[in-house]
């Protein structure tokens, strides 16, 4: 995937330890046109949990905040900050699998804690994106 984004640049400089995660240590973010998604879970538009496993509720989860970002204009490749919520941090390498996956360079600065979800959900996601005009 391509590392330019017009509005959001991680620094020359910038470095991070060896057992980092998928995750950029800093961004510069043009914060012009900012859009703010509340927490997401894996959840249908009838309110059923989707999923059972992390990395279903994860795709599921992604996808969402992917529908709502574009209701604003934008896409994961706009976000710049992502916060998670998971149930049991047991499941941070398995999560980091499909946001590896799905979330485009370059990496969004995040934050990740071990949370109590509402019943039946095993992450939460809220993200931060800047939108490039309009």
């Amino acid at each position: 995937m391509s590392d330019f984004h017009p509005l959001k640049t991680r620094p020359g400089n910038a470095r991070q330890h060896v057992t980092a995660g998928p995750y950029s240590p800093v961004l510069e973010v043009d914060a012009r046109h900012l859009v703010v998604l509340s927490g997401q879970v894996a959840v249908d538009l009838e309110g059923h949990v989707i999923g059972t496993t992390i990395e279903e509720q994860t795709t599921a989860t992604l996808r969402n905040c992917a529908v709502q970002l574009a209701t604003a204009g934008c896409s994961l490749a706009d976000v710049f900050k992502v916060n998670i919520y998971l149930t049991d941090l047991v499941d941070w390498a398995r999560f980091n699998s499909i946001y590896e996956e799905l979330m485009p360079e370059p990496l969004p600065v995040r934050t990740a804690v071990q949370a109590i979800l509402l019943p039946g959900y095993l992450v939460e996601i809220e993200m931060w994106a800047v939108k490039a005009k309009g």
